[in-house]
Formats: structure tokens, sequence, C-alpha cells
């Protein structure tokens, strides 16, 4: 059980993680993979909103981890794609990127599949999960900073997020390690700079001392 002053400083990490992009349309929707199928599901409604023609799902083989807590066969982008199917997208609006082990390779290898396609797409719907919204638009940023980027999640809050699957100790411990990212990667040049205030800086040092420690860079 978390004590409660934790899920305190745990919301201010994750109202920070939204970067809270109002939705436009756009020549796609590129849905990142990850273990939490809502992000597809999510996707879809946004497909049948008419926010974009055409969905492309990216992301190869689920970490240890993840393979653990879903117990999938295949990579992400394909049971994403999967589930997409089964919720009626039809087939031919589908572009499946299923090799990126990381946001980057999610950016460069879709890059390549859009380019063998000769598709130009200059605007993006992007879907996530709602921790990883701003580590991914400063991704996503730096490698097309020419793009409209549009970054999005699931429409869930903290309370209702966590389940038997994802615990609020591991969400916890993820924000921690994506913040600490957030300001340890653009020097790095593997992101463009994103401010943090104080008051979110505070609550990350809080929650190391705390002990939420699992997804920190060492060294």
């Amino acid at each position: 059980m978390v004590a409660e002053d934790n899920i305190t400083l745990a919301k201010i990490i994750w109202d920070y993680h939204h970067v809270n992009h109002k939705l436009k349309k756009a020549d796609c929707i590129f849905v990142l993979g990850s273990h939490d199928i809502r992000v597809a599901e999510y996707a879809t409604k946004l497909f049948f909103e008419g926010y974009a023609p055409i969905v492309i799902f990216s992301g190869g083989v689920a970490h240890h981890d993840d393979l653990l807590r879903t117990g999938w066969k295949k990579s992400e982008a394909e049971t994403f794609a999967e589930r997409a199917i089964q919720l009626g997208i039809p087939k031919n609006k589908i572009i499946i990127e299923n090799e990126s082990t990381n946001t980057s390779e999610n950016i460069k290898f879709t890059e390549k599949i859009l380019n063998e396609k000769r598709l130009n797409f200059n605007s993006f719907l992007v879907v996530q999960k709602p921790y990883m919204e701003r580590r991914t638009y400063a991704t996503i940023k730096l490698y097309w900073p020419n793009k409209t980027i549009i970054v999005t999640s699931p429409q869930i809050d903290f309370d209702n997020y966590c389940n038997a699957k994802i615990t609020q100790d591991d969400v916890i411990n993820l924000m921690v390690g994506d913040l600490q990212r957030i300001k340890l990667y653009p020097s790095k040049g593997f992101q463009i700079s994103q401010e943090i205030p104080c008051n979110v800086w505070v609550a990350y040092q809080k929650l190391v001392k705390l002990g939420y420690t699992k997804h920190l860079i060492l060294g």
C-alpha cells in the first residue's frame, strides 16, 4: 500500500508528464507500443472520431518485465493492431512497425517505413501512456522539429490508472525514472529541453529519498 503523502508527490509528477495538447486532426495517428492495451483502444477511439485516416502502431517485443505482466506472444505493435482491428479499424488503414525497442527507434524505424511507402506525413497525433506524454514529445521533436506533433494519452487520472497488472509502485518508479531522463537526456542529445518547475523537482527528490529508484539511470 502506498502512503498518502507518496501519492500526493506522485500526482505532482503525473500532472507534469501531461503536456495537455489540444487535439487536432492530423495526417496520421502514431501509437507507441507498451504494456498498456488501453493506449491502442484510445487510439482506435480517435480514429473513429475522425482525427486521422491512418494509424501507425510502433513497438517491438516487450521488455522482459512487460512480458511477465502481459503474457503477449507478439510484438507490441502487432498486439495493438490486433486489438484495433477487433474494434473495427480496417487493416488497410493500419501501418505496423514491429522492430523498435525505445522511443528513438519508434521514430527512426517508422520514418524508414514511411519513406519506403512514399508517405510524407507532416502532422502526427501521437498516442502514448499518460505518464510518458512529455518525454515522448521531447524525443519526437528532436527528430522531427518541423513537423506538427500533438501528444495525447488515455483519459484516465492517476487514481484510476493503476490496476492489478500496473501497480502504483510500478507507475511511481517509472514516472520518477522518466523525469530524471527529461532532465538528463537533452545534454546527451536524446531529447529537446523541457522546463521542470521547482515543485516538480522537489517531488522527484522526495520520492527518490523514499526509495522510488528502480528506473533511475545510475552513475
